[in-house]
């Protein structure tokens, strides 16, 4: 550890501080919660079967552009929005990377989160040290905001519209779930997978990047019916922001969650209460 030294009533130096509080509380469990769902994300992704169940889907594999109904638990040729995967895609995928359909389509989601505000905000404390909290000395750097390498942090507006878009296909995938071999019914994975849009759908919709989408560049809010409309969205989004840290993480571990259900289902290891009796 850098030796301490008082700058300005601080203390200067890596981790030093004159805070008597457990600082380092918050730095700690969100970096190893990231750091699961993370590992389990990439894991999951990587095995290309057990994700598709009667009528489940799991988020991490939708939408299914390509599948491989060979493999067990996969997404049947009817689903797949392109049918089987190409042999000119076979020919070219790198042999050490299994050809999973979660793989072409995680990028879209994670290009949100990854560049959201509150997630920068914590895996620059958690992972970067810069620093690890509030008057808690980081490592020495010259600040240089934003820039460099880390100007792609400015595409977070742009993946906004993946995001709201995903959303659409994941509330799509829901509805599909309480229908099973064209008869109606209800299971708890339907529910399951009703609930995980919702939460992502506040997480996306507290964003600031959608605050200022709906409620940006107006000088004023009371002028014009529409300037009414869009100030009373913008209060209601405003709301979702106020607790955008809560919604980061319960949408995160929900979707996680999501598809684990779905594949411990797919597995045989739990059994799905349904009324269709599978």
């Amino acid at each position: 550890m850098a030796q301490a030294t008082n700058v300005g009533g601080h203390q200067s130096g890596l981790a030093a501080t004159l805070r008597k509080d457990n600082w380092w509380f918050e730095a700690a469990w969100t970096g190893i919660g990231f750091l699961i769902f993370a590992i389990y994300t990439t894991w999951a992704a990587l095995q290309g079967d057990h994700y598709w169940h009667g009528s489940y889907l799991s988020p991490f594999y939708s939408p299914v552009f390509f599948t491989d109904p060979s493999a067990a638990g996969a997404a049947p040729e009817a689903h797949a929005w392109f049918g089987l995967f190409p042999d000119s895609l076979k020919a070219i995928w790198p042999s050490f990377i299994p050809l999973s359909p979660a793989i072409l389509i995680l990028i879209g989601p994670l290009s949100f989160r990854m560049t959201c505000y509150y997630y920068r905000k914590f895996y620059y404390r958690s992972y970067f040290m810069t620093p690890p909290a509030c008057a808690v000395g980081g490592r020495p750097q010259k600040y240089k905001g934003e820039t460099a390498i880390l100007v792609f942090q400015n595409i977070h507006r742009y993946t906004l519209y993946i995001a709201l878009t995903y959303i659409v296909i994941l509330y799509y995938d829901a509805i599909i779930s309480f229908s099973r071999d064209g008869e109606l019914g209800i299971g708890v994975g339907s529910v399951i997978l009703l609930i995980n849009p919702t939460l992502l759908a506040f997480y996306t919709c507290g964003c600031h990047a959608f605050r200022h989408l709906v409620g940006g560049q107006l000088d004023c809010f009371s002028c014009s019916d529409s300037a009414k409309s869009r100030y009373g969205i913008w209060q209601k989004v405003s709301n979702l922001n106020s607790r955008h840290m809560l919604w980061a993480w319960v949408s995160m571990i929900w979707v996680g969650l999501t598809d684990l259900y779905v594949r411990l289902v797919s597995m045989g290891v739990i059994t799905d209460l349904n009324t269709w009796g599978s």
